[in-house]
Parts: C-alpha cells; sequence; structure tokens
C-alpha cells in the first residue's frame, strides 16, 4: 500500500533509478523535476546519496550513479569482480607484479581486488580498500583517459588516452612504478561504473611487456561484462 512507504526512502530509490537511467547524468534542476519536488530537496537528496558514495556530481554539477553501489553489488552476485579474478590473478603472475582491479568513487580511485605473483623477489602489497584521488596514481589517470575528452584534461590523461594505458612513477609510493588501462565498459550495460585495471612493481617494471599485457586484459575484461550473465 502506499501508506506503507517511507516518502524520503523511495524517493532516494528513484532517484538512483532516474540517474542509473540517464547516460549523461542529470543536472538537479532535472532530477528535481524527475522526482517532482523542490530543488533544495533534490540538493538534500543528492547530498545523502553522495555521503554514501551512491551518487557522485561531475565538475559540470550534473548527477552520475557512483561506484558506491559496487559494494551491494558486489553482495549480490560478484558480478564484476567474479570475472575480474581470475584476469588480475594471471595478469599479476605474466607481469611479474601486483595487478589490481580499482573503481571510480566520486573523485577518487578506490582499489576493489588485488593480486601478486606466486613467485617474486619483491612484492608490493596492493591493498583493497584503498583510495586516492582519481587524478594521481596510474589507476585513477586511466580512469579518467577512459572518459569523453575534456578541454582541461591534464597531459598524463591525454597521453594515457593516446597510448591505451597510463604509467606514473614515484606518485604513491617512493620508488612504485605503476601502468594501468582503462576498461571500456558499455555505457547502456554499465551506466556510472568506471574501472582500471593495472599493475605494480618497484623500479624494474618492464613497460612494454607490461602495457600490452594490461590492455589485453581490460579488453578481456570489457568483454566479459558485455556477455549476458548466463552465457
Amino acid at each position: 500500500m502506499e501508506t506503507n512507504k517511507l516518502q524520503t526512502l523511495d524517493r532516494g530509490i528513484v532517484a538512483l533509478r532516474r540517474v542509473a537511467d540517464s547516460a549523461e547524468g542529470l543536472s538537479i534542476a532535472e532530477l528535481a523535476a524527475a522526482l517532482g519536488v523542490h530543488r533544495a530537496i533534490a540538493y538534500r537528496i543528492v547530498g545523502t546519496l553522495e555521503a554514501h558514495g551512491m551518487v557522485h556530481r561531475r565538475p559540470d554539477g550534473r548527477v552520475m550513479l557512483g561506484s558506491g553501489a559496487l559494494t551491494l553489488a558486489a553482495q549480490f552476485d560478484g558480478h564484476l569482480r567474479g570475472h575480474a579474478r581470475p584476469l588480475i590473478e594471471a595478469l599479476a603472475e605474466e607481469a611479474r607484479a601486483a595487478a589490481f582491479l580499482s573503481v571510480a568513487q566520486g573523485e577518487e580511485c578506490v582499489a576493489v581486488l588485488a593480486a601478486e605473483p606466486r613467485e617474486a623477489f619483491l612484492n608490493i602489497n596492493y591493498r583493497v580498500g584503498s583510495r586516492h584521488p582519481l587524478n594521481v596514481g596510474a589507476a585513477g589517470i586511466a580512469i579518467l583517459a577512459g572518459r569523453e575528452p575534456h578541454p582541461d584534461d591534464m597531459e598524463a590523461v591525454q597521453r594515457a588516452r593516446r597510448q591505451g594505458y597510463s604509467v606514473t612513477r614515484g606518485e604513491l609510493q617512493r620508488g612504485a612504478v605503476g601502468l594501468a588501462s582503462p576498461v571500456p565498459l558499455s555505457r547502456a550495460l554499465h551506466p556510472g561504473l568506471e574501472c582500471s585495471v593495472g599493475v605494480v612493481a618497484m623500479e624494474d617494471l618492464d613497460i612494454e611487456n607490461a602495457a600490452s599485457i594490461t590492455m589485453a586484459r581490460a579488453a578481456d575484461l570489457a568483454r566479459l561484462m558485455g556477455k549476458p550473465e548466463n552465457s
């Protein structure tokens, strides 16, 4: 019955669905109109959802679905991590370096999966749950490179977009070399989900080999994520 609904919760869920259905995101005014509420209420709804990582606002103010929803999705069926785990483990062995899967959450990059090679002289422990700004580190720069070009894109993002991968040295840890490639997911199938796969090692990373392997694994993950769930 309608009387059993919590209006605020209902509006929040409807807002999430509206944002998820919009590939380009929604402005606060558009969201307010869709919900039939005043803009001040729409701001509060977005602020609450944003605090939980369920949505994020782009620099132009448009509201996009956030990857904080990934935690809920992972508990449901582990779709992304289920496909990514064997690829990340294989990448770690092939590159002989710590490998990872990262997602964008608002303006931050969050590691959601990591693996280390079984045999390595020196490993870097890439901690799941670690986060840093998107514009710092190979994983975040790769995610930015996977977006549509913008006049304000920094040179590292432009270079990564041209090459298909990003490389950083010592940005997150002294002596560490990171390399990552964006995962070209379908926006129609996975609106709001942005991720990258990559590797990190201490100084001796074979860039040419690691780039080739990492881009291949990113393409593999995109292909698997594009298939129907039961195929």
